[in-house]
């Protein structure tokens, strides 16, 4: 691999001008398409086979315009003084009413006073308002209408709030994420030393960046994405962008440093470091894509536009960096600002590094590091054994905003279970007396425990299927909620043989509950899956069978600690005001597998760098541990520079007011502070160091039957490179070359 990634890096470079054009036109081709052929996302959630979407199914069947997938809102009404049924206030409600009634997509609208759905102390009330369309396909016109109602109401003194899958838009990108790009700028120029060579990982990420939501945004006009896939896309693509261009040019700069041509280093830059990024970036794509075999249409989604902008930050670091670096020269390893001196993070010098210290302390004491970090990282991982999966409801909402002021209304005027009823559907087609039957599961279902109402019945024009709705005495997100939808499954087939009837719980908590579960329950066969593939990629790239186990038991730590420290701040609330969480709750069902795909490919990625320089240094012949500390020397300041910029961009996301990307810029950040520098850069040097000679040890005849996929460039240590030369063939190392300047480079000096 690294053979045919040398010849892309300098073909790239000696066709710079071409290579960028392409570029630029596929830019502005998204761009164009981004503006004509972008469409609405949604944050409905569904899982195709569930109870949940078959209720739905079959309601869609017999009951039409029952629209149970369909966009709700509910309009909340309170007065601090006074009643609702005050005739001035009454008035100003019914006003309101016939408002949204005229408001675009709305099917129907309930009055709160003929429908009895003021609180017992009239000081709250609600209005049901009803789509034609589902919440994807609510325009922003006929929300800004719904909204512009209510000022009818609060011209009389009574306040309005909404709640609903039809009241919240489209997420907005916060000012706050940028925070994450200023570090990660300051961090290469500390790097590098060189506004230049600082500025090109930044330039090529946000190209990428902007490529990947362009194709993001043109596929929202042809199948449904979640509001938060964008801005997962933007967070990783950032991330990855940056980093995988900071490693390639960071080597481009030390091949610069040995003497070598423009095009030359360029050549050997991508086919080392570029063979890397490959392989760290095919992780993340394949742990992304494999999402989709979860079953569920929205992570499958989300998964898939995250892997292809991560495949497209691979693409421009290979072929657009290098072109770049054509048009740059020399100048990259100039630029320097003052005060600080330009740097070759790979290069040799005669102080020991930071980085060396460092290496040389974890070997001497390699015992009690292992013994450490596991044992810190254990203590990390605890609270995880208390994990609760859920989705965002409107009581996860901001504390200021609509929808968490609507919920809490509601939550004070008729209890906690209002906000999350359940919609009972029974299909009755196969009993003697269909209304008898359904009676009869009315009954059945209102004397279960936590069961706070239950409406009476809404059938269809057949008579044959009935809705009703379940109000629990415990909120959405609340265990007892769940409980209860498990119950009344469970009395499903009694049910049915007393009265012929079968019923189903739908609805938008029983969808959450059921997506919930399945996320769940996929949790660990997908880690599994990402674990064997990890253990099989490294098999293939140290060619070992130790330094792979380490690898994945070091990843399977991360992701424990990372788990447990999620908890314990999203859930349990422990220093929710030093990272300015507002609410706790349960961790949001998507975040345990996107973070172990992503997580994965990330740890990798360090590992990858780190031990390919050890192995490269043993291979040349220096003893088990010298081999260690040169190769941590060799590595360990670009890894850490890549930790701190990938750090940075996922903290800035902590930032969002969204309590989903919230959670996601915490969980990424935390995890790859713990697997960079608990991990890979102490755990990792002191194992290596305890196993020695053994480190490297494969069977023969699985060393026979892999294949060599080159991934640290070792086919390219023999060549000899001429720098005043493009076209010059090369000899092995140790070889004179008959032309003048020529000298053997080894390439992983």
């Amino acid at each position: 691999m690294a053979t045919y990634l040398y010849r892309l890096g300098r073909a790239a470079y000696r066709r710079r001008r071409l290579v960028v054009a392409l570029w630029v036109v596929l830019l502005a081709l998204m761009g164009t398409g981004a503006a004509t052929l972008s469409g609405q996302t949604s944050d409905a959630f569904s899982i195709p086979g569930t109870e949940s979407q078959k209720a739905i199914d079959l309601l869609e069947e017999r009951m039409p315009g029952a629209g149970a997938d369909a966009a709700t809102a509910r309009v909340v009404f309170t007065v601090a003084e006074g009643l609702l049924t005050d005739p001035a206030h009454e008035q100003a409600i019914a006003e309101v009413i016939h408002r949204i009634a005229a408001t675009p997509q709305v099917a129907q609208v309930s009055d709160p006073f003929t429908h009895d759905d003021v609180s017992q102390d009239g000081r709250t009330a609600y209005a049901q308002v009803a789509y034609t369309v589902q919440p994807i396909e609510v325009t922003e016109d006929s929300r800004q209408s719904l909204f512009a109602a209510a000022e009818a109401a609060r011209d009389a003194g009574i306040s309005v709030e909404f709640g609903g899958t039809a009241v919240e838009g489209a997420p907005e990108q916060s000012l706050t994420e940028v925070i994450g790009l200023v570090v990660a700028a300051v961090v290469l120029v500390i790097t590098f030393g060189s506004l230049v060579a600082a500025g090109l990982p930044l330039l090529t990420a946000l190209l990428s960046v902007m490529i990947g939501m362009g194709c993001i945004q043109i596929a929202t006009g042809f199948i449904d994405l979640s509001s938060s896939t964008s801005t997962l896309a933007l967070m990783l693509g950032l991330a990855v962008g940056i980093d995988y261009a900071l490693f390639i040019t960071s080597r481009y700069r030390h091949e610069l440093s040995l003497g070598l041509d423009g095009e030359e280093a360029a050549g050997r830059a991508v086919g080392t470091a570029g063979s890397a990024v490959v392989f760290a970036g095919l992780t993340v794509v394949i742990a992304l894509a494999a999402l989709s075999v979860v079953g569920i249409p929205f992570l499958t989604s989300m998964g898939l536009a995250a892997a292809g902008t991560v495949a497209v930050a691979v693409v421009i670091a290979l072929t657009l960096l290098p072109a770049v670096f054509g048009f740059a020269g020399r100048r990259l390893v100039g630029g320097r600002i003052p005060g600080l001196r330009a740097r070759d993070p790979e290069g040799d010098s005669a102080a020991p590094t930071m980085g060396e210290r460092w290496s040389r302390l974890i070997v001497r004491r390699r015992g009690v590091a292992v013994a450490l970090s596991v044992l810190a990282l254990g203590l990390l991982a605890v609270p995880a054994t208390d994990l609760r999966l859920g989705l965002p409801t409107d009581s996860t909402a901001a504390p200021d905003s609509t929808q968490r002021k609507a919920y809490d209304q509601l939550t004070a005027g008729f209890g906690a279970g209002f906000n999350g009823p359940l919609l009972l559907v029974v299909d009755s087609s196969s009993s003697a007396d269909p209304h008898a039957a359904v009676e009869q599961v009315s009954r059945t279902v209102a004397g279960l425990p936590g069961v706070a109402t239950v409406t009476a019945p809404t059938f269809n024009r057949a008579g044959d299927t009935a809705t009703l709705s379940v109000t629990p005495t415990s909120g959405p997100s609340e265990a007892a909620t769940e409980d209860l939808v498990h119950t009344i499954r469970g009395q499903a087939d009694t049910i049915k043989t007393a009265t012929g009837a079968s019923t189903s719980i739908t609805g938008e908590t029983a969808i959450n509950i059921d997506v919930s579960e399945k996320l769940s329950d996929a949790l660990l066969p997908y880690l599994a899956v990402v674990v064997g593939l990890a253990f099989v990629l490294l098999v293939l790239v140290f060619r070992s069978i130790l330094v792979p186990l380490k690898a994945t038991a070091g990843f399977l730590l991360s992701v424990v600690a990372t788990f447990g420290a999620v908890v314990a701040v999203f859930q349990w609330g422990w220093l929710i005001n030093l990272f300015g969480v507002e609410t706790t709750g349960p961790i949001v069902s998507i975040l345990p597998i996107f973070l172990i795909g992503v997580l994965f490919g990330l740890a990798m990625d360090y590992e990858v760098f780190l031990v390919t320089r050890m192995r490269e240094e043993f291979v040349h012949g220096l003893e088990a541990d010298d081999a260690v500390v040169t190769g941590f020397r060799h590595s360990a300041r670009v890894v850490t520079a890549a930790a701190i910029i990938m750090i940075s961009v996922f903290a800035g996301f902590i930032l969002s007011n969204q309590a989903i990307i919230q959670s996601m810029g915490f969980a990424l950040a935390f995890g790859v502070l713990v697997d960079a520098f608990v991990v890979r850069m102490t755990l990792v040097p002191a194992v290596m160091s305890l196993l020695g000679r053994r480190a490297w040890w494969l069977p023969a005849w699985l060393d026979r039957l892999l294949p060599d996929i080159d991934v640290e460039g070792k086919q390219l240590i023999d060549r000899t490179t001429v720098p005043d030369q493009r076209e010059h063939p090369v000899a092995p190392a140790g070889t004179a070359s008959a032309s003048h300047g020529t000298h053997a480079v080894d390439l992983h000096r």
